[in-house]
């Protein structure tokens, strides 16, 4: 029985997986919403995050090559569109949970002996599968963004960005299965894509620094999961550019008003966050939010019977 269990949810996990990447409106809305970034990011964003490390560098008297600039410039960039995509990409690899629900194939599924859990399972397996090889397509492209603009990572770096990702799409997975499961129709579900990947940037703090928000803002930042999420991807995308400068020559106070300023360094009520509690944090967000879809999946199996 145990095998049998294993077995339909292993064809459950390939016949979401084929849907998906047979649905070109989702495959590709997920696979350039990394490449739009990157485009805008470079276009836009650039300029600014340059303006901004040069006037840090200005006010603090030191002068640094415009490799090493662009190091730095290259690191945010990619460390904010990595922290985006993984979550919004996975609540657009998850729609296919609601787009099972409008046609009846959920109901159709259902009536078969199939037990509601491994059905919730293969959609949470199939979407992160989906939206890992978008991203870690999108983490190619930025290595070779920063390969192109500034390299300064070492084989420590990259292994850590990969986990990041990792940790990020599982979470954005977790996530986005609480918040698709109980939708019902296409309205809802465009309606909740169109908040997350317009107001997630600015919560996480991949659009804007945290440091320039207000205090209580900042305060409020603190508690949600994705701000670690994001000072992970920056402290091992330009962890290695700020070692250059401290090796340069740099003050380390300039290094580190710096790493303050592009939320290297985060702080929970002004006690400054290590990384391996950012870690755990991030890691404890995955753990509640699966327990959460857990919990929702269960209940709802509790009504139907």
């Amino acid at each position: 029985m145990k095998m049998m269990r294993m077995t339909g949810l292993g064809a459950l996990i390939r016949r979401n997986t084929k849907l998906y990447f047979k649905d070109k409106g989702m495959f590709f809305t997920s696979l350039i919403t990394p490449m739009i970034l990157l485009v805008l990011y470079s276009t836009f964003l650039a300029n600014v995050y340059e303006d901004s490390f040069r006037s840090a560098l200005e006010a603090a008297g030191a002068a640094v090559s415009d490799k090493v600039l662009w190091g730095c410039v290259g690191g945010e960039l990619v460390s904010s569109l990595l922290a985006v995509s993984c979550v919004t990409v996975a609540f657009c690899s998850n729609l296919l949970m609601v787009q099972d629900k409008i046609t009846g194939a959920r109901r159709d599924l259902t009536i078969t002996p199939l037990k509601s859990g491994t059905l919730a399972l293969s959609y949470y397996l199939s979407t992160l599968l989906s939206t890992l090889l978008i991203c870690f397509a999108a983490l190619v492209v930025c290595l070779v963004y920063l390969a192109n603009v500034g390299w300064f990572l070492t084989a420590k770096d990259v292994a850590a960005l990969v986990l990041d990702v990792v940790l990020l799409v599982l979470f954005g997975t977790a996530l986005s299965s609480c918040v698709i499961f109980p939708l019902s129709t296409q309205g809802q579900a465009s309606a909740v894509g169109t908040i997350i990947s317009a107001g997630y940037g600015f919560i996480c703090g991949a659009y804007m620094p945290i440091s320039s928000f207000s205090e209580g803002l900042q305060r409020v930042i603190s508690f949600l999961p994705g701000t670690y999420g994001t000072s992970l991807l920056r402290n091992h995308a330009m962890g290695g550019a700020f070692a250059e400068m401290k090796a340069q020559g740099f003050p380390a106070e300039v290094v580190e008003a710096i790493r303050d300023s592009v939320d290297c360094n985060l702080y929970f009520f002004d006690e400054k966050v290590p990384i391996g509690a950012m870690y755990l944090v991030l890691t404890a967000s995955i753990v509640l939010a699966l327990g959460i879809y857990v919990a929702m999946n269960i209940i709802l199996g509790k009504k139907r019977h």
